[in-house]
């Protein structure tokens, strides 16, 4: 169907407003319970990437760019995969990188499978939406920026994390 395209990207774009205000949310409780944010420098190439690559899509596809059913379909299950990682993290979800000293990890949803399952979900996000309307350069040229801004935070975040991985692993071992 022609035409769905830019429908399809306001979706996505309303999506990301609504997380972000959720994030701010939560970021203001996460600070005011004694939370520290941690790679903070870093943040706003997060935000010059994804609104690259939000913006290229709106300026490089077709309005009337056919859409590939079987893409969309991968698209939308990696949907429920963010709406898992964002129930499962609760209050504690956020965009940034911020920890409250002597809370425990949470080990719950696709926490319990993997220790970084949102920058899976956003990975393969970068690359199938772009493959939905046939725009393979956006998801290359995006999917490799993300790639390594996605491994510097991951260094970042795990060292943060380090003392509550610690004391869960402890507690863990109590039990």
């Amino acid at each position: 169907m022609p035409g769905l395209a830019p429908l399809i990207l306001m979706l996505v774009v309303i999506q990301r407003a609504a997380e972000l205000v959720l994030a701010a949310r939560n970021r203001r409780r996460l600070m005011a319970a004694g939370g520290v944010e941690t790679g903070a420098r870093h943040y706003p190439l997060f935000i010059l990437l994804h609104g690259g690559w939000l913006a290229s899509l709106f300026i490089l596809v077709p309005v009337d760019a056919p859409v590939n059913w079987a893409w969309l379909a991968v698209f939308v299950a990696l949907q429920a995969g963010r709406v898992w990682v964002i129930v499962s993290l609760g209050r504690q979800w956020t965009t940034r990188i911020i920890t409250v000293p002597g809370t425990p990890l949470v080990r719950s949803g696709p926490y319990r499978y993997l220790r970084h399952p949102n920058y899976l979900v956003v990975a393969g996000e970068i690359a199938v939406l772009p493959l939905v309307f046939g725009a393979w350069p956006i998801a290359i040229v995006f999917s490799i920026l993300n790639a390594a801004l996605i491994r510097h935070r991951i260094r970042i975040e795990d060292a943060a994390l380090a003392d509550r991985r610690a004391a869960t692993a402890t507690d863990a071992e109590d039990s």
